[in-house]
């Protein structure tokens, strides 16, 4: 298969809110992924970030997906935020060995770090990252200002990230702060994600966007136009990038991913999304 020049996903494979308008009234929730992964390329693996899963989930995961498919699982929080990387050597080999039947398919093993973890902590970082095998794809996303303050603390950060072929993954959340802050659901999100600047900086070959959009659905168009060149510049120089799109609730977000892959086909040459398993049949939806 040709490799995709990009890979387009969102933060999860399964919601509720999602039964009628994405999966169809028929799916049952043990079927969402499979139907997921008929539509979107990648997704992010948040399960694994609150609690490592079992082997029996893992072995359900591989049957329900398929090799062009890639995973990006986070790091359970339990060796990123409360062992901030240390002393986990243990904790990871284990997490390690669970998820060893997607090996093969994970597009990105992700660090997310607190925003506690300082450009101080970068040593620790890179012994941490030593851990994995060579082969092993990796991204980090660092969340402390220092990190974001176009000095020599950055420039250490991206200059390893660059010699060890290591993704920083990019967190484009200015949607989600643009907006008015009038019920729980935003305010929820604006206290959960955090409110970075955006460097977008390709320092591998799979650069990871995180757009976390805003609950307007039209407003999120002008917060992407960036994207629409900076993206095209990337896969021109051979690198898939991983668009992975968010909304404050996801009730929306299959369409929102939909629409604004839709425009960036406009800019580059993309492959047609397979239609959503809640319309009937096995048509493409059209690009133009």
């Amino acid at each position: 298969m040709m490799q995709l020049p990009l890979r387009l996903g969102l933060t999860m494979w399964s919601h509720n809110q999602w039964q009628q308008s994405f999966y169809g009234s028929g799916t049952k929730p043990a079927e969402r992924l499979e139907k997921y992964t008929q539509v979107f390329h990648t997704v992010e693996g948040n399960t694994t970030f609150y609690a490592t899963p079992s082997s029996n989930t893992v072995r359900n995961w591989h049957a329900a997906s398929h090799d062009e498919f890639k995973f990006t699982f986070k790091l359970p929080q339990a060796i990123t935020h409360q062992q901030m990387l240390k002393g986990c050597q243990a904790q990871l080999k284990a997490f390690l060995q669970i998820m060893a039947p997607l090996h093969h398919r994970i597009g990105q093993w992700t660090i997310q770090l607190p925003a506690a973890f300082s450009p101080a902590d970068l040593p620790v970082l890179q012994q941490f990252c030593a851990l994995f095998p060579a082969d092993f794809p990796l991204g980090v996303e660092v969340r402390h200002l220092g990190y974001f303050a176009k000095n020599d603390d950055e420039k250490r950060l991206n200059q390893w990230l660059i010699e060890s072929e290591i993704d920083r993954i990019i967190m484009d959340s200015r949607p989600v702060f643009a907006a008015e802050p009038v019920n729980e659901v935003i305010i929820d999100a604006q206290k959960k994600k955090p409110r970075v600047p955006v460097h977008a900086i390709a320092t591998a070959d799979h650069p990871m966007i995180r757009f976390i959009g805003h609950p307007d659905f039209d407003a999120n168009f002008n917060f992407f136009k960036p994207w629409l060149s900076k993206l095209p510049q990337w896969i021109a120089q051979g690198k898939q990038p991983y668009l992975m799109i968010h909304t404050p609730d996801n009730v929306l977000a299959p369409e929102l991913a939909h629409k604004l892959y839709q425009q960036l086909a406009q800019q580059v040459t993309l492959p047609a999304l397979n239609a959503f398993p809640a319309v009937d049949g096995d048509s493409q939806i059209s690009m133009f």
